[in-house]
């Protein structure tokens, strides 16, 4: 089986063949539990914004001796139907490569493959998750872990849309991905900059040779954020901003701008019996009221819900199922890399910012942590470091003794912010911009971000606040470091740890602020290269409080709390869930869920 597989590969991770598999959801029968313990951030659309995969076939016990008999993993699963969800807005093009959005991303996830994906499911716990093959049939490792020889599974096709017409997926299009990938246009390219060539033996083989050895690798794969596998005719045979087509479980069938993206099922998609249903329609509704509104009147199958409306919600739908989920979803306050701005002449500057953040009444203001623990629901008072409190494996506790000297840095304590910053050269403090979108990330992130401007003019920094539109300027701009002042934002909710300090600390061309910091981009690189856990672990851990020591990047706490989505009781299989927050839920959760309607 394939859990049981990955198990042995990770333990074993030098020998000779590896064959991945693919694991075929159970999925069958499972309804929503009335309340399970894990979900979304904020109150984000629920259209497969978080991974998820497909989870091995169950099978009967047996008595010793006897041949068991397989469990149907279809067994009273009501096939077909449309799965209504929502999101808030348009994606700003639905071409993988041609921005960093998480709805370009989250789109993508439905109509295009990828060589790896996780193996998410049904009793696999978070710190367990690994890649396995989505496109890849199987790999071999060289004796010094440099060389990844990948083959395709065979008869895999894409779409049966012209000019494509349904044609095998071949090596040629994984080379075309790659090019598109690590092109200078793309930001993202400095994710796989640890990989020195790439060749392409013959139609079925691909071969990765890394500049040294990487215990992320195929996590890197995996990343829905990262490597999307597109037709050769997607170079000048169609245009990729129009149409759309993959080798995934669902076909573009129509997008209209500000009203819907709709998706049917690929009928020959590689994971048999899948997708349960026949299409997807995803409304585009930007307001979370009408969002809401929608839900509670049955036109829409799930809908991500605020912390401040679960209770009320919970009590007015009884039938409904949810789900609470801590994300790997990092909310931080950066600023512009101009030499001369205060915070470039003394480090004192951001730390004083560090320290008038109140982290515990963000923690309330965006997660009601009161008010749901007086309910008896399980929520998460976490907070944020560099790494997200949702990525438990590699997170370091800000309030723990493991912080060291840095922990004072997030503390809420408004008198000595003030006598940091006089201590700088600001005795009455400064003037300076403050940016952030309010168009795409949801009530939740709205109000964190809007709480920061009373704590940075509480201590004397004089704000002027400029909301920005998401597409046209946050995520094209103010996200790769190309603004003036101090903003706010989420990073991208990488499923692989590496990927944070790799983007902030190193010449990626998304290190929003441009940190140049020796120190941490040597650990960003040592922590790559790490193949024993413990010591990676602990290369994490000093990532952080070297962070904090200079606060580069303040972590805060829109993300660190536990979000909810809301299910109608007729859609099954919830359970199926995978990295919290990440983007692949197109192709990793979605074809797995069924409908129980009449």
């Amino acid at each position: 089986m394939a859990a049981e597989y990955w198990d042995r590969y990770w333990r074993e991770r030098r020998s000779r063949r590896r064959f991945l598999g693919g694991a075929v959801a159970t999925g069958a029968g499972a309804a929503g539990l009335a309340l399970v313990g894990c979900g979304d951030d904020d109150d984000d659309d629920d259209n497969g914004g978080g991974i998820a995969t497909a989870t091995s076939p169950a099978t009967a016990t047996s008595a010793p001796g006897t041949t068991p008999t397989p469990v149907d993993p279809f067994a009273g699963v009501k096939r077909g139907g449309t799965y209504k969800a929502d999101q808030a807005g348009d994606p700003p093009t639905i071409d993988p490569y041609g921005n960093l959005s998480f709805l370009t991303k989250g789109f993508s996830a439905y109509v295009y493959s990828r060589l790896f994906k996780y193996n998410s499911g049904p009793g696999v716990k978070q710190s367990d998750l690994q890649p396995v093959g989505d496109l890849a049939e199987s790999t071999e490792t060289s004796p010094d872990g440099l060389t990844w020889t990948i083959k395709l599974r065979p008869g895999i096709k894409f779409h049966n849309v012209a000019p494509v017409n349904g044609r095998a997926v071949t090596s040629d299009d994984v080379k075309y991905s790659w090019g598109r990938a690590t092109a200078e246009t793309n930001t993202n390219r400095a994710q796989v900059s640890f990989v020195d060539k790439v060749e392409y033996p013959d139609a079925t083989t691909v071969k990765f040779t890394l500049k040294s050895p990487n215990a992320a690798f195929l996590d890197v794969l995996a990343d829905a954020n990262i490597f999307w596998i597109m037709p050769t005719e997607s170079d000048g045979g169609f245009d990729p901003t129009k149409q759309a087509i993959g080798s995934g479980p669902w076909m573009l069938d129509s997008y209209t701008p500000s009203v819907a993206l709709k998706f049917k099922k690929n009928p020959e998609w590689h994971v048999p019996g899948y997708p349960l249903m026949d299409a997807v329609e995803s409304a585009i509704i930007p307001e979370y009221a009408n969002r809401i509104a929608q839900f509670q009147a049955g036109n829409t199958d799930s809908t991500g819900i605020t912390a401040e409306d679960i209770v009320n919600i919970k009590k007015s739908m009884p039938g409904i199922n949810l789900y609470g989920e801590v994300s790997q979803l990092l909310s931080f306050v950066y600023f512009d890399p101009d030499p001369a701005s205060p915070w470039a002449k003394d480090p004192r500057v951001k730390q004083a910012v560090s320290m008038a953040i109140d982290r515990a009444g963000l923690m309330d203001l965006g997660y009601n942590v009161k008010k749901l623990k007086a309910e008896g629901l399980a929520v998460s008072e976490r907070w944020n470091n560099l790494i997200p409190a949702g990525m438990q494996r590699f997170w370091l506790d800000p309030q723990g003794a493991e912080q060291g000297e840095s922990k004072k840095f997030f503390e809420y304590n408004v008198a000595e912010a003030k006598a940091l910053l006089s201590a700088a050269g600001f005795a009455n403090g400064f003037d300076a911009v403050y940016q952030y979108t309010a168009n795409r990330y949801g009530a939740t992130f709205n109000a964190i971000a809007e709480a920061h401007i009373s704590f940075l003019n509480e201590i004397g920094i004089k704000t002027t606040t400029e909301v920005q539109d998401y597409a046209s300027k946050y995520i094209t701009q103010t996200f790769v470091g190309n603004f003036k002042g101090i903003a706010f934002g989420y990073e991208t909710p990488f499923p692989e740890g590496g990927s944070y300090p790799n983007r902030m600390f190193t010449d990626n061309p998304s290190n929003h602020s441009k940190i140049v910091d020796a120190e941490l981009a040597e650990l960003a690189a040592k922590q790559q290269r790490e193949l024993d856990p413990a010591k990676r672990k602990e290369f994490f851990f000093e990532i952080q409080r070297k962070n904090a020591e200079k606060m580069h990047y303040i972590p805060s706490n829109a993300g660190a709390g536990t979000g909810w989505a809301g299910y109608q009781g007729w859609v099954k299989n919830i359970d199926v869930q995978t990295v919290p927050g990440s983007y692949g839920g197109g192709t990793e959760t979605i074809p797995y869920r069924w409908l129980d309607k009449a």
